[in-house]
């Protein structure tokens, strides 16, 4: 069985992060994952402290397990989520979209290990400056919100600059990548796409269905003119977005044309003005589980990777 540092310092059974999904990682998914083993992930999005409350609350009726909270700074309300995190005592804040220093000594004060995505070593060694627990090294493969480096690049560089535990996360997707993240220096990962089709997922169907049916390039970047790239799975609003970018548009007009997209797919199932994030190993997904099936799934192939890992060696 593998076991890394990341366990110990969480009391998670397998060192796997379920990533923080805007309007599909709910209490109810996270809930899953904890109980398989890994730590799930409630996403706070741009949602106020009453509707994270709510999914908190649904989480801990369904699960003993640690779980934590992912909080995108760049909302409106990252204020009022910051300190219900904190009242609330949850196990792991992770962030993205920003900086989180402003919040870091209320969650600390309160217990809770601060664990943030980056993009960059720059970044990796700001936050652990501000006391993180941990980094998560996220590569341009991821689905969401993406930076320029790629995984492969991205984390044996953040492990190397930072004195921190080290999650792997973009182009994950079954055990060889976990086992390929050990080997850059990583002592965990952290998952999104492959948890899209997880049966306690609650996305709509036609999300699933476009995650199960997307081969190696259905995806593309969209949103580098106002400077928060994001990857999705192509489809007519993808496409319209990326021919408006270099369009005369203005970036008013721009954001205005994204407002809402992703809500349209992941809610409403909406396959042509709904915004269908996912990874580039989408392509390698290819069936519905239980959340701790997959877990199981991808770390018995991971162990049995690493178990051979000196066969070249001579």
């Amino acid at each position: 069985m593998i076991k890394t540092p990341l366990c110990d310092l969480l009391g998670i059974e397998y060192p796997i992060f379920q990533g923080g999904m805007a309007w599909i990682s709910d209490g109810k998914l996270a809930a899953a994952v904890s109980n398989g083993g890994g730590l799930g992930i409630i996403s706070a999005m741009n949602a106020d402290a009453a509707h994270l409350k709510q999914e908190i609350d649904i989480a801990r009726s369904l699960t003993d397990k640690p779980f934590g909270v992912n909080i995108m700074l760049m909302s409106p309300f990252a204020d009022q989520v910051a300190q219900l995190a904190a009242e609330e005592r949850v196990a792991v804040v992770t962030t993205g979209a920003g900086n989180p220093g402003k919040y870091m000594a209320l969650w600390r004060e309160a217990g809770v290990r601060v664990i943030p995505v980056v993009a960059s070593v720059s970044m990796a060694k700001l936050v652990a400056r501000a006391g993180a627990a941990a980094v998560i090294a996220e590569g341009g493969e991821s689905g969401g919100h993406v930076g320029d480096l790629t995984t492969m690049v991205l984390v044996p560089q953040v492990c190397d600059a930072v004195d921190l535990p080290v999650l792997a996360a973009g182009g994950i997707g079954d055990g060889r990548g976990i086992a390929a993240a050990f080997q850059l220096g990583a002592v965990g990962v952290q998952v999104g796409t492959r948890f899209l089709v997880a049966e306690e997922c609650g996305v709509h169907p036609n999300y699933k269905q476009k995650v199960l049916k997307a081969n190696d390039i259905a995806t593309m970047v969209t949103g580098k003119r106002l400077g928060h790239p994001v990857r999705q799975i192509k489809n007519p609003f993808a496409r319209e977005y990326q021919k408006a970018e270099y369009s005369t548009m203005s970036d008013e007009e721009l954001e205005k044309l994204g407002s809402g997209a992703l809500y349209r797919a992941a809610v409403l199932g909406d396959e042509k003005t709904g915004d269908f994030l996912a990874g580039q190993i989408a392509g390698m997904v290819d069936r519905e589980q239980p959340a701790a099936e997959i877990i199981r799934e991808m770390f018995a192939q991971a162990e049995a990777v690493l178990k051979e890992a000196d066969k070249w060696v001579r």
